[in-house]
């Protein structure tokens, strides 16, 4: 069930939000052959629908996000470095000496003033973006100009690494979600679904609404990775779940309070699954649900997550186990949604 080879695949390509193609055309590539139907929103979103062995008693959709935080190239100062804003909600404490590749193949460093010409309580304080910038190596303006230009997108280098039954790498955030939805497109359905792979989540969740709009669902379920803190130093109440302890359901965040019948169905579908499932133990963060739940005439939505330590960084890592166990959960939760346990 875990198809390491395909996420790899998924979180060594580039797309920051607004920035998707690279990941779009790698998820037509492997989606195209085996569904029924594919389109293209005008903001970049896939729209698939496979058709299953019966059709279901509740329009299903499923959701996974194509896009990952990063950077945009601002402005390029005299001297020939890069100034640029944050795209998505990264924490600027693990930005300074980062390496980066700005466009398509321009390496790049994150820097900042030299820590011993920093006073007493700067040294105490981490850098503001405004005070960061990315050398690319460039002698002046004139150099930097011939290889980068404002807009560009600026994304983390990172590892692959599947080493002690974890993955680290950048973007698990959601590819991990994107690959699990690639497989069941790839796989023989019970029912008929809809499947969506959305543009800017982390910028205001805009793929996922205008998909939600044209697809017109009854039921959707969000495939996500959620922040787990559960690294030293963090009380277990304050930890919000736990790398190995199974996919997260969530009962509510900043956004979506999630539909009670299929937050508890999870639970079910976990079970006949055999695999760990866990609460999230926190109200906080949000998802495509946000938007998906409220579209039209609203959508009921559970959301399976991804415990996920050190998400939007450079390098984001989870347990294999649960990603495995978070496909098995969401198969069985899809059936009992469309069909199986709908209505009966």
């Amino acid at each position: 069930m875990a198809n390491l080879k395909l996420l790899e695949r998924l979180c060594t390509a580039r797309g920051i939000s607004g920035n998707e193609d690279e990941v779009r055309n790698l998820i037509l590539e492997e989606i195209k052959p085996c569904a029924t139907s594919v389109e293209i929103t005008p903001l970049g979103s896939i729209i698939a629908f496979k058709k299953g062995a019966k059709r279901p008693r509740t329009k299903l959709m499923l959701n996974a996000h194509m896009d990952e935080v990063g950077m945009i190239v601002t402005h390029i100062t005299d001297e020939g470095l890069l100034k640029f804003a944050a795209v998505g909600g990264i924490d600027h404490r693990v930005l300074c000496g980062r390496p980066v590749t700005v466009g398509r193949d321009v390496g790049g460093v994150i820097g900042a003033k030299p820590i011993h010409l920093l006073e007493e309580e700067e040294k105490e304080k981490s850098m503001p973006v405004k005070e960061l910038y990315i050398d690319i190596g460039a002698k002046d303006r004139e150099e930097a100009e011939q290889y980068v230009s404002p807009g560009d997108a600026v994304t983390f280098d990172s590892l692959f690494d599947t080493s002690h039954g974890m993955v680290k790498s950048r973007a698990l955030d959601d590819r991990a979600g994107c690959a699990m939805l690639i497989d069941m497109i790839k796989s023989d359905l019970k029912y008929d679904l809809y499947f969506v792979f959305a543009v800017q989540e982390e910028t205001g969740l805009n793929g996922s609404r205008t998909a939600a709009f044209a697809v017109e669902p009854q039921a959707a379920i969000v495939l996500e990775s959620t922040t787990a803190a559960d690294v030293a130093g963090v009380d277990r109440e304050n930890q919000v779940c736990n790398v190995g302890g199974g996919a997260v359901i969530s009962f509510m965040d900043r956004n979506t309070i999630y539909d009670k019948e299929y937050y508890q169905m999870a639970f079910k579908a976990a079970k006949k699954a055999g695999v760990s499932c866990q609460a999230k133990r926190a109200v906080a963060g949000g998802n495509d649900a946000g938007a998906i739940h409220v579209s039209r005439g609203g959508v009921r939505t559970v959301a399976v997550s991804l415990p996920c330590r050190y998400l939007h960084s450079a390098v984001s890592l989870i347990s294999q186990e649960d990603f495995t166990s978070a496909q098995k959960l969401v198969y069985e939760l899809a059936d009992m949604i469309a069909g199986e346990e709908q209505n009966d």
